[in-house]
């Protein structure tokens, strides 16, 4: 057991090297600072099944709870996306995007909350997809620390591990975990080798794009005869054409029935037939719209990273790295959209019997024409990682071993689209056909369907038939959301050898600057909403669709799904124009809504030791390590302050901003420091069995958009004088980390080099959740003039003439008081007749605006703060097993985790809720096949259902994620030792995604997904 203190520096480095090549990967090893905790032992590597082999011995000598997944050949990582390798681990799961996974979530702790770094650096996060519109659930606003996985090629990557448990000599941030991505090394490969690939790809659920798109790699590894310089290169370009189509809800919203203020605003027909009608005091739902939605989707994902290492004696290795990854995505996305009007045209109403009551069955009649809606979108991101690496390790002596590190890396996330001034990551175009005299919706089933009446002789072409002669424009919406992140990190770490043990010891400095800009309100007038000229655009700009044909897994109904699809950028060139209004271009505005920039400057400094030992006979490892950490936080936003809130009627008010004021900069400053002890223990019971015990302390940095500074959401409903209480909402830059104490039990049994079994159980106290306070705030110098000397004088004035002093009474006198041309009689001319009332809240000009010597206006703040705490707990149970040299194996695990804070589904609408995200139990179950060059591999992941968004849209709405699987199979064949083909299959089974709100009958979003096919073919040089 004891460590060997005088050894051969470049015999370590070519041991090291040559295990590395052969992916057994020790994990302390694997990141640049470190090194093994364990003596190296070398492992030929052929095929997945020592592929696995490797994985468990990662798994068996690390100190702590680490998993791994290695490539077994360069180039030739297990799966051909990363997230999707990292779902077979145990306590991990994936979200998908566009039926790719995109996001980890590891022991309920979701993406935000996991530390991703490449070769032991941190990465920085960019996502803005969609310009944050949000119109499908999958668009992102520039405010998640989480790494989005779909950015990286799986044939770049050497290995992937993820650290359950921390270390003081490790990135802090992941509560749920660290995961580490590692990159090829040179002289890991000594001599020359190379491999080129190619795959095709179908994707079934492509409609427009090419049905076949090419997969191209190719990596060179190269070192001179000495293996003392190296370079590995590495090229990859993936095309992939695909489709969606599916369904959503804009919102749900949510009232009380029996409560007179609620019904007025959700069914206020007093003549509809209400079925199976709630009780009272009973809250029940009703649905905004239905829209069934289409997309057509290319990405293009390209990567290329070059690595040189030089080693010109035994103690000295220099390594220079770079990364670039770019990910191009173009999507055109359509939407059939039937509203509800809200308003007296519900006729028939029935409700199911959830504890929320939810209409599965409604009907509306119209007096005259309403339109169904068939927005056109073009989506256009490209996401660019950059990443330039140096480390240079020198062993000083026998005993001490010298590590400096640094790397500045930055993630951009920036519109692509057409615009004359930013670039477009959104262009909406409003279109719409109204000819619709009734509709009904049904929600009791899977897919909600829909059925309109249609009447095109009074406002389309009069021919009977739904066609493009009956479809105008409305609404033309520009958007544009870019972040880009930059992270520079610098470390010197320092390893000292003793007789059974080590010290390791270190210091870091890390800055990571974020900026988010957005643009918003950027709406053009064209035919309005009211879809002012049908039939306007040219022959051969739309074309019809059937929506219901390109549902594969769903039956529409009785849902006619017919449709319009148009070029969305011809679409809105068009209606400019038609309407080449002052303010109508072809184009984003150049200013942002939202101009953000959060800081962040780290200095850290950590001690761990080693000590092997025995403890009644038997082997002992302890690490034992302390890491201090303080932070300083630094959030600025360009912000155009408000100039006041236009007073326009009794409860009516509006932002007025002027357009001459110049933007200026909000800023604040904060600071926070950590202490974070970290303890892993394990014994070997037997040469076999080992027993694991961990207890750390880590942390995880609030998501960027709870760090902005900037002011938003100014409102009120009515004179303060009153007792209306303006609000607001703000972001908090002092929020301090999550902060978790980690407890981790395991045992587990080795009982081959490919077979174990493990049990573990895991407990998470975390403090400093973040749930909502308010504080009272002023902003801007906003002066209020409902409580100001003329309110006051106004209230004085009805009390004398006897009048009660409400917000209808006290705006009609204040208007009245300050038009003495048409009342020259004052405050006597007031009669309180409801046409004097019409008048003096609708007359053009007579909105009433503050005056110096009214009081500022005090906002009641709504913003994010440490107040939540939670504890999650959970067991994770794994087994491998090969049996014997038949070629067939089997991998099998389960995770079970549970929280004591979950969404209380018959929570008020009007308050927000504090709830775990994320947490789900997840199964596994792999069948393997590995003998005589053919390598075979069927996978089954099942993930139950889970909470993914609290406090969505406009009634604080939770919406669940239902619990899906899926199946994934593939097969290779060596056809000589340097010549391989595969077939794969992504989602064998055309699995789908739903998710529902407070019930199951409150749909939210629909997936209907299809299977991926690949085939490849590789070919190694030696």
């Amino acid at each position: 057991m004891n460590l060997q203190r005088h050894f051969n520096k470049k015999l370590l480095t070519q041991s090291i090297s040559l295990l590395l090549g052969t992916s057994v990967i020790l994990p302390v090893a694997a990141q640049q600072n470190a090194a093994s905790d364990e003596p190296l032992e070398v492992i030929e590597v052929r095929g997945l099944r020592s592929s696995l082999a490797e994985s468990a011995s990662i798994k068996r000598e690390s100190v702590g709870v680490v998993d791994a997944i290695s490539a077994e050949d360069i180039g030739k990582f297990p799966d051909t996306n990363l997230a999707e390798s990292l779902q077979r681990i145990t306590g991990v799961s994936i979200s998908r995007s566009n039926g790719e996974g995109n996001e980890i979530t590891v022991r309920g702790f979701g993406g935000e909350n996991n530390m991703i770094t490449l070769n032991g650096r941190m990465m920085p996060a960019a996502q803005t997809y969609g310009g944050g519109s949000g119109a499908d659930g999958t668009t992102k606003g520039g405010s998640s620390r989480a790494f989005d996985f779909g950015n990286l090629a799986s044939e770049g990557v050497r290995a992937v591990e993820v650290y359950k448990t921390s270390k003081a000599n490790i990135a802090t941030g992941g509560i749920g975990a660290t995961v580490n991505i590692i990159t090829a090394k040179p002289l890991a490969n000594p001599g020359f080798r190379a491999n080129v690939g190619a795959k095709a790809l179908h994707d079934t659920t492509n409609e427009a794009g090419n049905d076949v798109t090419p997969e191209v790699s190719g990596i060179i590894n190269w070192t001179d005869d000495d293996a003392t310089f190296g370079v590995n290169v590495a090229a990859i370009v993936q095309k992939r054409d695909s489709g969606y189509t599916g369904a959503t809800v804009n919102d749900w919203n949510i009232g009380t029935w029996g409560d007179p203020n609620d019904p007025d605003t959700l069914f206020n027909n007093a003549n509809a037939v209400f079925e199976n009608t709630p009780d009272d005091g009973q809250l029940y739902a009703r649905p905004n719209d239905l829209r069934y939605a289409f997309s057509d989707t290319s990405r293009t994902r390209t990567n290329a990273q070059i690595t040189f290492q030089y080693a010109p004696n035994d103690n000295m290795t220099a390594t220079l790295d770079y990364l670039y990854a770019e990910n191009e995505i173009q999507e055109h996305r359509g939407e059939i959209g039937n509203w509800v009007q809200n308003g007296s045209n519900i006729t028939h109403v029935t409700f199911d019997d959830s504890p929320v009551a939810t209409p599965i069955y409604m009907a509306e009649s119209y007096n005259g024409t309403v339109d169904e809606g068939y927005e056109q979108q073009w989506r256009e991101q490209t996401n660019t990682l950059d990443s330039l690496g140096f480390n240079f390790e020198y062993m000083v002596n026998d005993s001490l071993i010298l590590t400096f590190d640094a790397h500045d890396s930055s993630m951009e996330s920036m519109p692509s689209g057409p615009s004359e001034n930013l670039a477009s990551g959104e262009i909406a175009v409003g279109i719409g056909s109204p000819t619709v005299t009734s509709r009904e919706w049904w929600y009791d089933r899977e897919l909600p369907s829909y059925r309109n009446v249609y009447d095109d002789s009074a406002r389309g072409n009069g021919n009977g038939v739904l066609d493009a002669g009956d479809v105008g424009s409305s609404i033309l919406r520009f958007r544009h959301a870019s972040q880009v992140t930059d992270i520079t990190q610098f470390k010197l770490d320092g390893k000292l050898l003793f007789d059974n043990g080590e010290f390791d010891f270190g210091v870091e400095s890390r800055a990571m600057e974020m900026t988010a800009r957005e643009t918003a309100n950027d709406n053009m007038t064209l035919g309005n909403w009211g879809i002012a000229n049908p039939g306007e655009f040219s022959e051969g700009l739309l074309e019809t669709i059937d929506i219901g044909s390109r549902f594969d897994d769903f039956d529409i109904g009785v849902s006619q799904g017919i449709g319009f699809i148009g070029d969305p950028v011809a679409l809105a060139t068009e209606g400019i124009n038609l309407y080449p209004g002052d303010s109508n271009f072809f184009g984003v505005s150049p200013i942002f809504s939202n101009n953000d920039k959060v800081e962040e400057d780290t200095l850290a400094a950590y001690a761990q030791v080693h000590i092997e030992a025995e403890l009644g006979g038997r082997p002992v490892n302890i690490l034992a390590g302390l890491r201090y950490e303080t932070t300083d936080v630094t959030s600025t936003s360009l912000v155009t302050p408000p100039s006041y809130l236009l007073w326009e009627n009794n409860n009516d008010f509006s932002v007025y901003t002027d357009p001459s004021t110049a933007a200026q900069p909000l800023s604040e400053e904060a600071s926070y420091d950590n202490l974070l002890p970290s303890l892993d223990f394990d014994i070997l019971f037997t040469d076999d069995l080992k027993g694991r015990f961990s207890y750390s302390k880590t942390i995880a940095r609030a998501g960027y958009g709870n760090l902005r500074v900037a002011p938003s959401g100014y409102a009120t409903n009515g004179s303060t004088l009153n007792g209306a209480r303006p609000t607001a909402q703000s972001a908090n830059p002092s929020l301090l980390p999550l902060e978790s104490d980690n407890l981790d039990l395991s045992l587990e049994w080795y009982y081959s080099d490919t077979s174990y079994a493990s049990i573990g159980f895991f407990e998470k106290r975390v403090a400093n959740f973040i749930g909502t306070g308010q504080e009272n705030r002023s902003f801007f110098g906003i002066l209020d003039q409902t409580a100001g000397p003329r309110a006051e004088a106004a209230a004085a004035a009805l009390r004398e003439r006897g009048f009660a002093v409400d917000d209808t009474s006290l705006f009609a006198m204040m208007v009245l008081l300050e038009q003495p041309q048409a009342f020259p009689n004052g405050a006597d001319d007031y009669t309180g007749s409801a046409e004097q009332i019409l008048e003096l809240g609708e007359t053009p000009g007579w909105d009433i605006t503050p005056e110096n010597g009214d009081p500022e206006m005090v906002f009641r703040t709504s913003l994010p703060q440490n107040n939540k705490e939670a504890k999650l707990y959970g067991a994770e149970l794994a087994v491998q097993h090969f049996f014997g040299d038949s070629g067939f194996g089997v991998q099998a695990n389960y995770t079970l985790v549970r929280g004591d804070i979950g969404f209380d589904n018959e929570g008020s609408p009007d308050v927000s809720q504090f709830a775990l995200t994320g947490l789900s139990d997840t199964a596994n179950l792999v069948l393997i096949y590995d003998k005589d060059g053919l390598t075979a591999r069927v996978a089954y992941n099942w993930r139950d259902d889970y909470l993914n968004r609290i406090n969505y849209r406009g009634s604080n709405n939770p919406t669940y994620v239902e619990a899906h699987s899926q199946i994934d199979a593939n097969v290779s064949y060596n056809i000589t030792e340097d010549w391989t083909v595969s077939f794969e299959v992504i989602n064998l089974t055309g699995e789908d995604n739903r998710e529902h709100g407070r019930t199951y009958n409150q749909m939210w979003y629909l997936e209907d997904l299809g299977p991926r096919y690949s085939l490849g073919m590789r070919y190694a040089f030696y």
